[in-house]
């Protein structure tokens, strides 16, 4: 194998853009840093003159002066191996990357899984290695909401963070979908549909609200829901099959069901077809989320409530950014509202 010799040359320095673009160090400083009351004349020629130069800054001196790493954490409460393999997260951190990178920063995740996970992450944000974080997949009683309120660190959080009674934490910017309202609209589908036993896979009660408000949806429109029709999964393909066999076993003759996810559509779906039941014939079924790979993939293809998820994921890192433009030292946020993104129905073949 033969290696590349490393090149002698040297590296462009800031003085050598100055000298070529006839302007101060200073003024090159200000460029580099998008600092204002540059003019566009002068901004358009040390620009040229570093492209022409292939001149990088100086990552450690740039954060000296601009008091910014470049990097941000999103920290998610979720197994490594889980996250990877859920389409839904891999679309929220393509829209993720996608802002930050429009902003010149870069991610850097977080896994909350093992118990002493949180004092390892504690002292990762405490220690000046970001500018601000991301924070989704909470669960009840979680403390990096007060955490993060602590460190005077800016945080987004990915759903509507549970919060305890009492918690010194002021209020949090969060981006969120519409899920109550989504689950009204899929629910009151399979009611004009005319099916009669309706019945509903929920998320787990330790994650987010999102679980909670798409169930809440469900017994909006089904006021005297009767408790044998409600099981509860994980937001896994598996936990919707096991779910789904649950409520076949216990209630044989329901004709529909509101699947919390996709994902877990994608196994209610596979076990109803072993159950011999035809979809939408016997059984309707209606998902959440429209993750394309999923509700056009699966037999037959999946209705859905449609969410903006990358969106969603950008909306996260634009809203954090508003948090970091004021001067972080003084502990001074911006007012930043929340966001809650609408969604819709999307009807395919399932109902």
């Amino acid at each position: 194998m033969v290696l590349t010799q490393r090149s002698n040359a040297r590296r462009p320095t800031l003085e050598d853009v100055a000298r070529r673009s006839g302007v101060s160090k200073s003024t090159v400083s200000r460029v580099v840093n998008g600092e204002p009351k540059v003019s566009a004349e002068v901004v358009g020629r040390v620009r040229e003159v570093i492209a022409e130069l292939g001149y990088v800054p100086n990552q450690a001196a740039r954060q000296l002066v601009t008091r910014r790493t470049g990097a941000v954490a999103v920290v998610a409460s979720q197994p490594e191996n889980r996250l990877f393999l859920d389409p839904y997260f891999d679309c929220l951190l393509r829209g993720i990357r996608a802002e930050l990178a429009r902003h010149g920063s870069q991610a850097v995740l977080l896994f909350l899984d093992e118990p002493d996970d949180h004092a390892r992450v504690a002292d990762y944000l405490g220690g000046g290695h970001v500018d601000g974080a991301i924070l989704f997949s909470l669960r009840p009683g979680d403390r990096l909401p007060e955490m993060v309120d602590r460190l005077g660190l800016p945080a987004v959080f990915g759903g509507r963070p549970f919060l305890r009674d009492g918690d010194p934490v002021r209020g949090q910017a969060y981006v969120d979908g519409d899920n109550r309202g989504g689950a009204r609209q899929a629910v009151r589908h399979l009611v004009t549909l005319g099916r009669e036993h309706i019945a509903t896979v929920a998320g787990p009660y330790d994650q987010e609200n999102s679980a909670a408000d798409r169930l809440a949806g469900y017994r909006d429109v089904l006021l005297d829901t009767a408790p044998h029709l409600v099981e509860r999964a994980d937001y896994t393909r598996q936990g919707g099959a096991d779910a789904m066999a649950a409520l076949l076993d216990r209630h044989p003759d329901l004709d529909a069901v509101f699947v919390a996810s996709d994902l877990m559509a994608s196994g209610a779906l596979q076990v109803l077809r072993e159950r011999g039941r035809r979809v939408p014939d016997d059984v309707a079924v209606i998902g959440f989320d429209d993750l394309v790979a999923i509700s056009e993939a699966t037999d037959p293809p999946l209705t859905t409530v449609h969410q903006d998820v990358a969106e969603m994921g950008r909306l996260m890192a634009r809203l954090l950014f508003g948090r970091t433009e004021q001067d972080l030292r003084q502990g001074e946020f911006p007012a930043v509202p929340s966001v809650v993104v609408p969604t819709r129905l999307v009807l395919r073949q399932s109902a």
